[in-house]
């Protein structure tokens, strides 16, 4: 079938990172990260979906971005750089996920954000192989 193993210059990217969480800053972490959410929603509608998870009992948290498009990775990372760092404190990041083909300017400000948020060396980028995206819903 045509396009299912082309990549596309305008397909989604799949973010994902992982974090664990300083001890005692789950509450403050968890007020700054609805504040976060507020902002990107307000600012960025072409945004997918975009979602906290935070495991209690562990400390770790990880979130969850789909974007439409490279350029959205870049819009997010733009506007959310300032926020990025108001929670640097309360956490640790340990990896970015990144699945699609982000632009290398995308690549850039992860690399960035990991180097703000962790140790600098947890991004990884993988290519999407062969698949298909539908954004909008074909049922009535």
């Amino acid at each position: 079938m045509a396009g299912h193993g082309a990549p596309s210059t305008s397909e989604p990217i799949i973010y994902i990172d992982h974090s664990d969480i300083r001890e005692g800053s789950l509450d403050e972490l968890k007020a700054g990260v609805r504040r976060l959410v507020d902002l990107i929603d307000a600012r960025e509608p072409q945004l997918i979906t975009y979602g906290f998870y935070i495991d209690d009992e562990a400390a770790k948290m990880t979130v969850v971005a789909v974007h439409p498009d490279s350029a959205s990775l870049e819009l997010h990372l733009d506007i959310g750089g300032p926020e990025f760092r108001k929670l640097a404190h309360f956490l640790t990041l340990t990896a970015i996920e990144c699945y699609g083909r982000p632009s290398e300017g995308a690549l850039d400000r992860l690399l960035r954000k990991a180097a703000m948020l962790g140790d600098g060396e947890t991004v990884v980028s993988i290519g999407r192989f062969a698949g298909f995206t539908h954004l909008t819903s074909t049922t009535s």
